[in-house]
């Protein structure tokens, strides 16, 4: 199918908010990986959500490069043509966008979409991520509230980030401590400078102590009710059950009944990224590491072409991406639920 058009991806986000179950958002950084989360969302038939980083995006456009919105419009003009073949729905959408980097990121893509929409396209994007956890929360929804209406204006969701995530994910860190978690009052701040629609609709990344990084099950302290009384708090003041659509970031370590409980108080996309890093690399590391003389050109021979051919490792990590993708898509509840 092709990429989710913004009606579809607004059908898809309402599927997933009335059937109580969430879209897992893969992180991807080149046409591998990206091949990898279709497969995945294809072999779980679940449709879902594809994002880029800042760093991802900069990949993509090339090492020597590193320009973000032609890695962007890159990523997103491979993905329009490989998606067709695929019997899924994915979304387009740009991950963490911190302040100092919106003018080279998020504003000039979405600038692109508006002028595409003018003309009678689609966006390019059917989502963006503004990343305001680093400032205080007044500004985060000031510059919330620019976006919304540009997003809006061009057919795009937004995603804003009310809260700080802890860990570090492409050079951003939140630190850790009682500062991730937000507050009800936060989440009514955040209703009465964006609405709940009627200016635009917008995905909410309310943080319950949530970490970025790599972190054995059990190590990270959630506190899914976060979401819950967030949610209540909204909902008495503007008699609007469970108003805001929400997203999970820094699922690493997370037990699998947090995630389900998040998910239950309103969780519609859960970020993926270390693990299905690992998963893509780890069948390369084995690759490598079983065809060693094969790969190298040990003693003065000639190796083996077939084993040094990166589709032949890349078959491998491609599968293993996949499959991580899949499982991912079970836990989260979206498997067989393609629209």
């Amino acid at each position: 199918m092709p990429v989710a058009t913004p009606e579809v991806y607004a059908a898809m986000l309402d599927k997933a908010k009335a059937e109580s179950f969430a879209y897992p958002a893969i992180n991807v950084s080149s046409s591998q990986t990206l091949n990898a989360a279709l497969a995945g969302f294809a072999e779980a038939e679940s449709d879902g959500i594809i994002q880029v980083s800042t760093g991802g995006a900069e990949y993509f456009s090339g090492p020597t490069v590193k320009d973000m919105v032609s890695g962007s419009l890159g990523f997103a003009a491979f993905a329009q043509e490989v998606a067709k073949k695929y019997p899924v729905n994915v979304a387009l959408h740009t991950d963490h966008c911190p302040k100092d980097k919106l003018d080279g990121f998020v504003r000039p893509l979405v600038a692109a979409s508006a002028e595409r929409v003018k003309s009678g396209g689609l966006p390019y994007f059917q989502s963006h991520m503004w990343d305001g956890s680093a400032v205080p929360l007044d500004e985060n929804l000031e510059i919330a509230q620019e976006l919304l209406a540009a997003c809006a204006a061009a057919n795009i969701i937004l995603e804003v980030e009310i809260g700080i995530v802890g860990g570090e994910e492409d050079g951003v860190e939140g630190g850790m401590g009682e500062h991730l978690y937000t507050t009800p009052e936060d989440a009514l701040a955040t209703a009465e400078a964006l609405g709940l629609g009627e200016n635009g609709r917008y995905l909410t990344a309310l943080t319950f102590g949530n970490v970025h990084g790599v972190y054995k099950p059990g190590n990270v302290t959630l506190r899914p009710e976060i979401l819950k009384a967030a949610q209540e708090a909204v909902a008495s003041k503007y008699g609007k059950d469970s108003p805001f659509d929400l997203v999970f970031h820094g699922g690493s370590g997370s037990l699998p009944e947090e995630i389900s409980a998040a998910v239950d108080y309103g969780v519609v996309k859960m970020n993926v990224d270390t693990d299905t890093q690992y998963a893509f690399t780890r069948p390369v590391a084995g690759h490598m590491m079983s065809n060693y003389d094969g790969v190298l050109k040990v003693d003065g021979e000639v190796g083996n072409k077939k084993a040094y051919d990166p589709r032949a490792w890349g078959k491998a990590a491609e599968a293993g991406m996949a499959t991580r993708v899949a499982e991912a898509c079970a836990a989260l509840r979206s498997a067989g639920t393609k629209l």
